[in-house]
Order: C-alpha cells, then sequence, then structure tokens
C-alpha cells in the first residue's frame, strides 16, 4: 500500500518542479507567468493522484478519452476546470457534455460537423457557452487530427460565427507521434493565430495558442504559448492497458 503514496507525492513534487520551470520560462519570453495555464493531464492516471494536484492548489486538469473523464469527474470536486484534449466523434458529444457539467474548454475542434454537434448540445443541455479551441495540423502528418493550416480562417470563423453557444478562444497542435514538436510548428501555429486574428477583427491576445507538451513546453512557452499541456513529466509514465476510449 506504500508504494502509491510514494508516487502520489512525487506527483505533487514534480508538479511545483514543472511550474517552477513554466515561471522561467515565461520570464525567459517576457510574459507574465501568470498568464500560462499549466493543464495536466492525467488520462490512466487514478482519481487518488488527481485529488493529490488538487489538494496542493491545482485546478485545471486535462483527459483524452471520454470515457475516462465521465467517470473520474463526477468522483471530483466541482470547481476543477475540465479540458478534453484531443478528437471527439460526434457520437460522443452528448456523452461528454452531459457527463462533465465543469468541463472548462473543448481542444480540438477539427471539423465543422463537430463543432455543429457540440453549439446544438450545449443549447440542448442549457449550458453555459464553452469554450473551444481550434485544433491545427502543424506536422502535415496524415494520422493526425487537426484542420490544414490553410483551412484553419474557414473553421475558426465558422466557430465564431454560426455556432452562438461555442466561445472561440484560440488555436492548439499536437505534433508529431511522439508527442514532441519543433519549432517550426510552434511558429505555424503563431502564423495561423495572426490571420486568424486578422480575418475576425480579434486581438492576439484573446487569441489562445495551446501547444507544448512534457517535452517541449518550455520552448513553446518562448514561443508564444498560452497553454501548455503537461502529463507524464507530472504523473510519470502512462499505463496504456487502462486505456479507455
Amino acid at each position: 500500500m506504500a508504494a502509491p503514496v510514494v508516487a502520489e507525492g512525487a506527483a505533487v513534487l514534480a508538479f511545483r518542479s514543472v511550474m517552477q520551470r513554466v515561471r522561467q520560462a515565461a520570464e525567459r519570453s517576457g510574459t507574465r507567468p501568470e498568464s500560462i495555464r499549466v493543464v495536466a493531464v492525467s488520462k490512466t492516471k487514478p482519481v487518488s493522484m488527481i485529488r493529490q494536484l488538487y489538494d496542493a492548489g491545482h485546478r485545471c486538469f486535462g483527459e483524452n478519452y471520454v470515457q475516462e473523464i465521465v467517470d473520474k469527474a463526477p468522483q471530483l470536486p466541482q470547481d476543477i476546470e475540465w479540458h478534453f484534449i484531443g478528437h471527439l466523434q460526434s457520437n460522443k458529444v452528448k456523452t461528454l457534455l452531459g457527463g462533465v457539467p465543469n468541463l472548462a474548454m473543448f481542444q480540438g475542434v477539427d471539423n465543422q460537423k463537430v463543432a455543429n454537434h457540440l453549439d446544438r448540445m450545449v443549447s440542448t443541455l442549457g449550458r453555459n457557452p464553452l469554450k473551444v479551441l481550434v485544433q491545427v495540423n502543424t506536422s502535415g502528418e496524415e494520422s493526425k487530427s487537426g484542420i490544414d493550416p490553410s483551412n484553419c480562417v474557414d473553421l475558426a470563423k465558422h466557430v465564431k460565427l454560426s455556432c452562438p453557444n461555442l466561445v472561440f478562444s484560440g488555436l492548439m497542435t499536437i505534433g508529431r507521434p511522439d508527442y514532441t514538436s519543433t519549432p517550426e510548428n510552434f511558429k505555424a501555429l503563431s502564423n495561423c493565430r495572426t490571420e486568424v486574428c486578422k480575418a475576425l477583427e480579434m486581438p492576439e491576445e484573446q487569441c489562445e495558442l495551446s501547444m507544448g507538451m512534457s517535452s517541449d513546453f518550455e520552448l513553446a512557452i518562448e514561443m508564444g504559448s498560452t497553454n501548455v499541456r503537461i502529463g507524464s513529466t507530472i504523473f510519470g509514465p502512462r499505463d496504456y492497458s487502462k486505456k479507455q476510449e
């Protein structure tokens, strides 16, 4: 029984180390550290480990699988800000939105169909408008979800102008299959933001950039990221035997 306690204690220590690295990267880039959101991505990790970080003061957590977030969210305090990250099948929109009332943001609108489903379901459930990020495929790999950079303006316009129950909040990218990114990936997303903000006549500081994960979040912050998604550096290696769709 002692091993899980050690692991969870280590997660809190790792989290504090991550937050220090985030502050340092922000300072290097001339950004206010408090303007960077750290999403602790807890996929495959137990509720008890999330609770340890919650008790240490963190409130922002992310998941990648619908069933997992729907199972975990009711077991944890309602003031957690949940983020769903990545591709979402349209037939799971109702399960996600109905099962997680405190879903704060969906990071992964990659086509008009899922945007329309989200918009209608938010209205049907009587929820407050949901913040969403448009997912851009900056690596050009067919295996990755996300809109081609050349189409990001059209999708952002659709969300902002045709989905009244969604709040277009910015752009995100996941990077390459091994979850690393290159400066070119980050620059591509930044360029997309410039184009989107010009087309939508919105200030760039109101358009978030979600880029950077465990292996590259410091570089991402230095290149303008406002939202980093950090999992294994905080929680340790994933146990994919527990993967849930």
